[in-house]
């Protein structure tokens, strides 16, 4: 039985038999009231975003995505304490990996949308903790390919079970179809975002505003 509803219920209608003190009402009375509280309601959440410019609903969008990121971070590194051969950066690479066979060191660098040097590094450290392996590329000897052992692969089914805990936290308590809605969104940002890291990524953002913008 959903209690809150009938508290809350319980609550409009007394606000609702107050408002009517010596005037007798009905089931239809409290209806309308219901229904008018809820236009007035609606009336002050329109007035209040649309009073917002298109910047100031872009800049808050951007401290939404900044702090959710900094929370899922919290989160994969609580999430991995029982894994010391990972750290957060570390499972995205694996879990890149368990799709492909392999990959050049700059393309799993690439897909995790790092700076070289960073990726470097992380895959260094895979590496040495017996997590990836390396081998010659045998199209293209300036490049290195990286492929996933089987100790990387049960690192990484061993953990999935914990960030997937993680995950569910972090969708906190959305519904069902909220999830769906989010998750399309993401990844049409996510689409778009990749297409500008990948082609335009050392170009000035006044520059890359200029160029999408006209798409």
């Amino acid at each position: 039985m959903e209690y809150n509803l009938i508290i809350d219920t319980l609550k409009e209608l007394d606000t609702f038999q107050k408002s009517k003190t010596g005037v007798q009402s009905n089931l239809e009375d409290f209806r309308r009231y219901l229904n008018d509280q809820a236009s007035v309601k609606d009336a002050a959440q329109g007035s209040e975003t649309a009073a917002r410019s298109n910047s100031e609903i872009e800049n808050e969008i951007a401290k939404q995505v900044i702090m959710l990121g900094r929370y899922s971070k919290h989160l994969l590194k609580k999430s991995l304490e029982n894994h010391p051969d990972l750290v957060n950066e570390d499972f995205t690479y694996l879990f890149r990996m368990m799709d492909h066979a392999s990959l050049t060191k700059m393309q799993l660098i690439e897909k995790n949308a790092h700076e070289k040097q960073s990726g470097i590094e992380i895959i260094k450290r895979l590496v040495r903790n017996g997590l990836l392996e390396e081998s010659p590329d045998e199209t293209d000897k300036r490049s290195t390919r990286i492929s996933l052992t089987e100790k990387g692969k049960k690192v990484f089914c061993d953990s999935v079970k914990d960030i997937t805990t993680a995950s569910k936290i972090l969708c906190g308590k959305l519904l069902a179809e909220e999830k769906d809605t989010l998750l399309l969104f993401l990844e049409k940002l996510n689409a778009f975002h990749h297409n500008v890291y990948t082609n335009l990524k050392n170009e000035h953002p006044e520059k890359i505003l200029k160029i999408v913008g006209n798409e």
